[in-house]
């Protein structure tokens, strides 16, 4: 009797409350105090010969201390030893020895242990050189080779292909045995529902078991994968990795709504159908616009990129998005990790993560996207595209007039800005953008931009900002008294600088004042020069200064894209509300026309990256490269083609990737077994679980590539294997030893995730509505596949939540299966498996047989694929007996589908 039906769990919640705290102290700690503790201290003070007996590698050592006692006492800045090192307060304990740590980070580091020193439980720092050490060896970072086949005591015993050899390798070393093979019934079920994601029809089940071919299971896999059903249910697993939505989420000006993301979905269903190879297929979701394309539509696989949420239109947060989903999506590599500070477990240095940031920040969404494919040849159309073209016409030219005021601004108002950004040059990180913000009417992309420039000067030893530079540090009441023997020491520079400073200023006010009017008067310069056909000046110390205002390092000279969102044009709210009206003017008119798609273009001038210190944009640092993580390339060499993306995408889907194959053959099985070989599918670094089966992981991998990258061909190989046709019985020998069937001694019974139980109750009341892609339709209700729901980001649907539906505020690479009482309750008091209840109940395919026998044979093939025992008979025949025909036999299908037996998969 398999009547079970589904547990119902008393669940309890924690209160969230008391763990507030400890949380916003682990936050300071991973943002404030560990960076610190990496970077500047754990080279002499780690696990490895700790120079004065102290190690800063865990709380409890900080706590212990070294040979002058404790390090840290918690709550106690002023008793403690580390503190009053870093201080430098004492002659005979100075930390680090070679100078004195930056003043925000001393105060970060007293803050912390005026907190009470918190620290993530069980963290253990490692410095970077042991994160290399521990890299150069790690399984998932050497390049995939193909290793032997492993020898088998029995070779007779279970092997229908060469997974079935490592698998057994493992077992026989385990002194286990594998499972005997699942029967016909429940291998036709397992092999549908892995593959389209609903069960397989009585006639389909019957002419299975009619088959005496010895090719008939491959011949069942080969139809399976060649129906339209295979892509919409792997089609599926993909988009959690792609955080599909159909809206942007929170947004500032622009419309909610993604009004071609479907696009994108069809394009993925389509490419798992007609088995694009999966190399192609990651170059064409990050590059299809620098691609040649089979068909136009396919410029909609950038939707992987762009389908992300809009995170109240923060830039530096989309970006953040897109090189998640790309890192840790495709590779299995937790790059964000390294935003604000170096990955404190992965070979990850910050500059990685800005190299693949200035990738992605070298790439815009168009206003308006691409068509997908060819126009339509009609007069709607054409009178369409042209009210289209005026009001796009009348937005460019807004944005490009903000524009062309900011480029100005920054040359005529030099001296203001000059000013704001000395103000900001020791401002902490988190209060750097508001005090920029707050200088009346200065943009704070333009002071950023300033600020950024000085820096970049005093480091070259600019002759032109000698002078500046040499009395930006002079306290302000000490000035005037200091600056003219300081500006007496300087000589040579650049002569009309040195000129404007004959007499000592007073301030830096006066001397931004004064390099303002300086620049002033070039500027007037160099527009009377060009205007006769002049390309510099031709006096050199004056060229120098020209190229302060003009050329691609000049502050002023800011490219024409949203730096910091909608801010840097549009940084008051006047002009905030004119680029809302506009914006959606386009938006709302685009949207009545034919569908787009969501693409990505090529800036004119790519970015020039740079490491923003502790991850604010405000704080600028060295500039990097636009280029592949060094753990993933090591050979890599910066990109030269235009944003990197098509050169970054061939190098993740190189042979010699070492991630790529591993990361999506393990995904693919997971999805098979119920478990991937590598447990943590999004985590393939330092931290990761190993493999159970390594050698199968790389035979896997480097077969999947050897073949073409063909994932119908995986597919098959891994549904043929004598591996996966077994039995899922529990066995007592071998609970005993592997519990957690780690070894693959039988097969995993499987709950059906929501998309598949929704589809199947459709399928088998006969109200399943097989239809091409499109728009999205309101799911349950529509009849459709959940595949072609609309996917709610803004409020997220808490059905979907009840059922473990991820929501796409980022990726999934892997669902977490819950069992709480709403699931249940939806099943049983909703409306939706009710009215497939009596559906079935009322179809032609039970309401031909008048006696109650059959129609119930009926129903149990339908339901679960097999006929009645005869105790379910006997049951069966006895409750329909008891009531009104109609609602007995609804009320039958409605419990049939409420068990174990209709939501798992043996």
């Amino acid at each position: 009797m398999r009547w079970l039906v589904w547990p119902v769990p008393f669940v309890l919640l924690a209160s969230a409350s008391a763990a507030q705290p400890a949380a916003a102290d682990d936050e300071f700690f991973e943002k404030h105090v560990r960076p610190v503790l990496v970077e500047r201290c754990l080279s002499c003070h780690g696990p490895e010969k700790p120079k004065g007996g102290l190690r800063l590698d865990t709380r409890a050592a900080a706590l212990a201390g070294g040979d002058g006692g404790p390090a840290v006492v918690p709550g106690k800045p002023k008793e403690s030893r580390l503190i009053a090192a870093v201080r430098h307060a004492d002659d005979d304990l100075k930390m680090p020895p070679a100078g004195k740590l930056p003043a925000g980070e001393v105060a970060a580091l007293e803050a912390w242990v005026a907190r009470g020193a918190p620290w993530p439980a069980t963290l253990q720092l490692a410095a970077p050189n042991a994160i290399a050490k521990a890299a150069s060896t790690h399984w998932a970072f050497r390049r995939v080779t193909r290793p032997p086949l492993p020898q088998i005591r029995n070779p007779q015993s279970a092997i229908r292909n060469d997974i079935d050899r490592f698998v057994l390798a493992k077992l026989e070393a385990a002194e286990l045995t594998p499972s005997p093979p699942a029967d016909r019934r429940t291998l036709i079920r397992r092999a549908t529902f892995d593959l389209h994601g609903l069960p397989p029809t009585p006639d389909e089940v019957a002419a299975f078991l009619a088959d005496p071919a010895a090719a008939a299971y491959e011949a069942l896999i080969d139809r399976l994968l060649a129906s339209p059903r295979y892509g919409e249910r792997w089609g599926r697993h993909w988009l959690d990795v792609a955080r599909y939505a159909d809206n942007k989420g929170y947004v500032f000006f622009e419309g909610k709504e993604y009004p071609w993301a479907w696009a994108y979905r069809d394009y993925v269903v389509g490419a798992f159908n007609r088995d694009l190879p999966f190399d192609r297929f990651v170059r064409e979701q990050l590059a299809a616009d620098l691609l040649p394309l089979a068909d136009p539509k396919d410029l909609a696989a950038l939707g992987f990129l762009t389908v992300g949420g809009h995170f109240l239109n923060n830039t530096h947060d989309i970006l953040d998005d897109r090189i998640d989903v790309v890192t840790r999506g495709l590779m299995g590599l937790t790059v964000t990790c390294a935003r604000c500070h170096d990955h404190k477990f992965d070979p990850v240095p910050s500059a990685d993560y800005y190299s693949l940031y200035g990738v992605f920040r070298s790439a815009t969404e168009p206003t308006i996207p691409p068509l997908l494919g060819k126009a339509p040849d009609t007069g709607e159309y054409l009178l369409h595209a042209a009210e289209l073209r005026v009001r796009e016409r009348a937005l460019v030219e807004f944005v490009t007039g903000r524009h062309a005021e900011l480029v100005t601004g920054g040359r005529t108002r030099a001296g203001e800005y000059l000013l704001a950004a000395h103000a900001a040059r020791s401002a902490p990180p988190a209060d750097d953008f508001m005090l920029i913000a707050d200088r009346g009417d200065l943009n704070p992309t333009m002071s950023t931009r300033w600020r950024q420039y000085l820096d970049d000067a005093r480091k070259r030893r600019d002759p032109a900002w000698r002078y500046w530079h040499a009395v930006a540090e002079l306290p302000a009441a000490e000035f005037a008294a200091a600056a003219p023997g300081v500006l007496a020491k300087l000589d040579g520079g650049n002569r009309l600088v040195g000129a404007a400073f004959a007499v000592p200023p007073k301030s830096m006010k006066e001397v931004a004042e004064r390099y303002g009017k300086l620049l002033a008067g070039i500027d007037q310069q160099w527009k009377a020069a060009s205007a006769t056909g002049a390309a510099a000046l031709p006096d050199p110390d004056a060229e120098a200064l020209r190229r302060v205002l003009y050329g691609p390092t000049a502050p002023a000279d800011a490219p024409l894209a949203l730096d910091w969102g909608f801010l840097s044009l549009f940084p008051d709210r006047g002009t905030q509300a004119e680029y809302q009206k506009l914006l959606r003017a386009v938006e709302v008119w685009m949207a009545k026309g034919p569908p787009r798609a969501m693409a990505l273009a090529d800036t004119p001038r790519p970015y020039d990256p740079r490491v923003f210190e502790r991850g604010n944009p405000g704080r600028p640092g060295d500039a990097v490269p636009r280029q592949s993580p060094k753990v993933v390339t090591p050979s890599r060499k910066p990109f030269t083609a235009g944003s990197g993306r098509l050169e970054l995408a061939r190098e993740i889907a190189a042979r010699d990737n070492p991630l790529t194959a591993r990361v999506f053959v393990n995904r693919v099985w997971m999805h098979h077994f119920g478990r991937g070989l590598v447990a943590t599918p999004g985590d393939f670094g330092l931290r990761s679980d190993p493999p159970t089966h390594p050698e199968l992981l790389d035979w896997l991998a480097a077969d999947f590539m050897d073949h073409g990258w063909t994932v119908k061909r995986l597919h098959k190989l891994v549904m043929t294997s004598a591996t996966y046709s077994q039995q899922s019985l529990d066995r007592p020998d071998a609970l005993a030893a592997d519990a957690e069937n780690r070894l693959l001694w039988r097969a995993n019974r499987r709950r059906l995730e929501f998309e598949a139980l929704h589809d199947s109750v459709l399928a088998v009341s006969g109200g399943l509505v097989h239809a091409a892609g499109g728009p999205p339709v309101g799911i349950p209700g529509a009849n459709r596949r959940a595949v072609f729901g609309y996917v709610d980001r803004l409020e997220f649907p808490s059905l979907l939540t009840t059922f473990d539906v991820p929501n796409p505020a980022a990726l999934s690479p892997e669902r977490a299966p819950t069992t709480v009482a709403p699931q249940a309750l939806f099943l049983m008091n909703g409306p939706f498996a009710r009215t497939a209840a009596k559906r079935l109940a009322a179809s032609p395919a039970i309401q031909k047989h008048k006696e109650p026998a059959a129609r119930l044979d009926v129903l149990f093939l339908t339901l679960y694929g097999r006929p009645p025992a005869a105790a379910e008979r006997a049951l069966a025949l006895t409750f329909v007996a008891k009531g009104p025909e109609a609602d007995r036999w609804a009320d039958l299908a409605h419990g049939l589908m409420m068990t174990n037996e209709f939501a798992f998969v043996d």
